[in-house]
């Protein structure tokens, strides 16, 4: 391990040590206080607000804090509204699949293996359209799933051949022209797009492709990015899904895209929200240290993230880190506002819930302990790692495989340390996927290796952050 990385690895470790040991940074202790022992106390219960199709769960790590300036996280969790019983909705669709020369074989035929599963699954009130694309595009325009119709989408599909490059952005395209025929008649309109590639024709440029997925997005349409096998740009294809607020899936074996792309119409025929945004707002005396794992755009007191779109029961965390002003103890400091804004679609309205979220200034360190949260502990320490995981990954994919072991190392002494405060029973999960991580690191000894471990470490990393529901 280089000498940078040992640094950074020894200053995060301290740094989350005081954080899972309930001793707020910078802030000298008080050796002349006499240490009081106090008994382990329950925090107080989160807050949890619904006013719709979302159920919004706030805690902090501290509820209690000392004085003068401490490290806190608040963690956030937001429950999609279970329907029992309900009918599912029409759905409005787009499949796009890559037909380049590097998905002759068995991936193309897995592929519109898939895209028949996907049919089948579909009702008369449902649309679909079938874009399929190389160098260039062809497409069977969006028809609505009737039985003679659907019928015409199978036969459709047996057409499908491999030739040409990788034109990802000419499939985006025709994939959105297809599903906004029909757009303002579906509350759900959605592009599940295939690739196994990097983008080689047309626009190739990630900035380019990403600001193609933001108009899609922007005309109301969800993107959905399902990357197979090890050559896919996943950094591409995770913003497609993040900035498409659809959901990111990898697989190495084609053999399995029908059920992702039969899970992705679930989602999508059971969507309760849509347009989720999540905002802090921030008191004066409170700093916003990051947002983990989230785009984030600041603007004065307040902090908005934006969320996928939601279907029922689905879950996703959002883990911020902030800095907190301890006065005087015995007083309370606000830490955060908590507002959720999103379109309920079984209102059919606006909606929108908020929170807030305080904590207790105490003298007495042993205090921050007892009253410590450990389910957000958990939650951030994972959140804290899969900082680390993609850096491992970059890491190992650039070739340096012992800065690529010491942060996974480092993600051991962070949920060993953990352990400490909320038992290692509760950690016990994390450790052993991050051995596993370093045992595939180790292991990979090919270029098709190498692109496998860095895929699933970044798909780890995801969901270790809170992406829970969006992440296949």
């Amino acid at each position: 391990m280089n000498k940078t990385v040992a640094f950074v690895a020894l200053t995060g470790g301290l740094a989350l040590t005081a954080l899972v040991l309930g001793l707020p940074q910078l802030v000298a202790p008080h050796p002349a206080t006499p240490v009081t022992p106090v008994a382990p106390v329950a925090p107080p219960p989160p807050a949890t607000t619904a006013h719709g199709s979302l159920t919004m769960t706030s805690r902090l790590s501290h509820p209690y804090i000392i004085p003068g300036t401490s490290e806190l996280f608040v963690t956030v969790d937001v429950t999609g509204a279970e329907v029992p019983g309900a009918k599912r909705s029409p759905v409005n669709l787009a499949v796009v699949i890559d037909r380049s020369g590097s998905m002759s074989g068995y991936k193309l035929a897995q592929a519109k293996q898939a895209a028949r599963h996907l049919v089948g699954q579909l009702r008369d009130v449902d649309r679909l359209a079938i874009v399929h694309y190389g160098s260039d595009v062809k497409s069977l325009p969006s028809l609505q799933a009737t039985a003679a119709n659907r019928e015409r989408m199978l036969q459709y599909v047996e057409g499908i051949w491999d030739e040409g490059g990788t034109n990802i952005g000419a499939g985006l395209h025709a994939g959105r022209s297809h599903v906004a025929t029909a757009r303002s008649e579906y509350a759900v309109n959605r592009i599940i797009l295939l690739s196994d590639g990097q983008p080689t024709e047309g626009v190739t440029d990630n900035a380019g492709l990403t600001q193609l997925v933001k108009g899609i997005r922007a005309e109301g349409i969800t993107v959905s990015a399902i990357g197979v096998g090890t050559d896919f740009n996943e950094d591409l294809m995770q913003g497609f899904a993040e900035y498409g607020a659809g959901a990111y899936g990898f697989l190495e074996d084609a053999g399995k895209l029908a059920t992702l792309f039969q899970r992705d119409l679930q989602q999508a025929a059971t969507s309760v929200a849509r347009n989720v945004e999540l905002s802090f707002e921030l008191p004066a005396g409170v700093e916003l240290a990051e947002v983990l794992g989230y785009r984030a755009n600041q603007a004065g007191r307040t902090v908005r993230v934006p969320l996928p779109d939601f279907s029922a029961g689905q879950v996703e965390r959002v883990v911020t880190r902030l800095k907190v002003q301890g006065t005087g103890p015995g007083s309370t400091v606000e830490v955060t506002g908590l507002k959720l804004a999103y379109m309920d679609l079984l209102k059919d309205a606006a909606v929108e819930s908020e929170a807030k979220l305080s904590a207790v200034v105490t003298e007495h360190q042993e205090e921050v302990l007892a009253k410590q949260d450990k389910d957000a502990t958990v939650y951030a320490t994972r959140a804290m790692s899969a900082k680390n995981l993609k850096l491992a990954a970059k890491a190992l994919q650039e070739g340096r495989r012992e800065e690529a072991r010491g942060y996974v190392q480092q993600n051991q002494a962070l949920f060993q340390e953990a352990a400490e405060v909320v038992s290692p029973a509760a950690v016990a999960g994390d450790l052993a996927e991050q051995k596993a991580v370093l045992q595939e690191y180790e292991q990979a000894d090919s270029e098709a290796a190498v692109g496998a471990a860095v895929k699933r470490s970044k798909v780890k990393a995801m969901k270790s952050f809170g992406k829970l529901g969006s992440t296949y």
